[in-house]
């Protein structure tokens, strides 16, 4: 399995920091017995490795050597590659910079390297085949992608930081087959303008007669590229809120990084 960790953007949401927001410190993890600040990314890492990923590809640009790295060294269990996306060209465009990578006959799994999510072990929730949107609930879906689905969980939409969005559920991190990658690669390919965001051109592979599916495993979810979402997100490592609802970056669920991976509770 192929985790793909789209790591190009600028991050203008929280910068100036002097560095890739991708590597801001949040929360802390034990190395060799001693405290350590912990990156954001390293969430995604491990949340896509408990999936089964066993290769993970960055997709940086030129100037983001400091992720290169800071994960060049592989100690995260997983074989790790870098791709590099040349220009700013959006999401799909760095999404689809692994592709030469990728056989048809492995999974592919798709996570963002500013956002803090739980439960740890969700990814796990998608089927093994086909495309699936692993769904998370927030209370401001517009500034989202957010996905209408069936009562059988089929996706019929995603509306995209769309105001008054019909969903308050967002999606978090993608699955799919390696055989799905390429034939949406081939659909972007083919669009003119080619989309930017997941959201858009998933609509365009339902409106051709593709399915996905979204599955609601997500509890709490924080984007850590602005600074409420940041601050939301520390709060919660550090075990230190009182209630568990903040403005639409965080939602209720289990917290199993706070605390030694104690479980807090509402």
């Amino acid at each position: 399995m192929l985790g793909i960790i789209p790591a190009a953007g600028t991050g203008n949401r929280i910068q100036p920091l002097g560095f890739s927001k991708e590597l801001l410190p949040v929360g802390s993890r034990l190395d060799k017995g001693a405290e350590k600040p912990k990156a954001v990314s390293e969430y995604l890492v491990e949340r896509l490795i408990c999936a089964g990923a066993d290769k993970l590809c960055f997709v940086i640009s030129p100037a983001k050597t400091d992720i290169l790295e800071y994960y060049a060294s592989g100690a995260w269990g997983a074989q790790t590659i870098f791709a590099v996306q040349e220009h700013p060209d959006g999401l799909c465009d760095a999404v689809f910079r692994p592709a030469p990578f990728v056989s048809a006959g492995e999974t592919v799994v798709i996570g963002l390297p500013d956002t803090v999510w739980f439960p740890k072990e969700a990814l796990r929730a998608l089927p093994a085949s086909g495309l699936s949107l692993l769904l998370f609930p927030v209370e401001q879906p517009e500034r989202f992608d957010s996905v209408v689905t069936d009562e059988a969980g089929a996706v019929l939409e995603i509306q995209v930081k769309q105001p008054q969005a019909r969903s308050h559920w967002i999606w978090g991190a993608i699955k799919m087959s390696g055989e799905i990658y390429h034939l949406l690669h081939r659909l972007w390919r083919t669009r003119q303008p080619r989309d930017e965001y997941l959201g858009t051109l998933i609509n365009a592979w339902l409106a051709a007669g593709g399915s996905a599916v979204g599955v609601r495993a997500g509890s709490r979810y924080m984007d850590v590229g602005t600074i409420h979402g940041y601050r939301a997100a520390v709060e919660v490592l550090d075990g230190s809120e009182s209630g568990w609802t903040l403005s639409g970056d965080l939602t209720a669920g289990e917290d199993e990084e706070a605390h030694a991976s104690n479980s807090l509770s509402r």
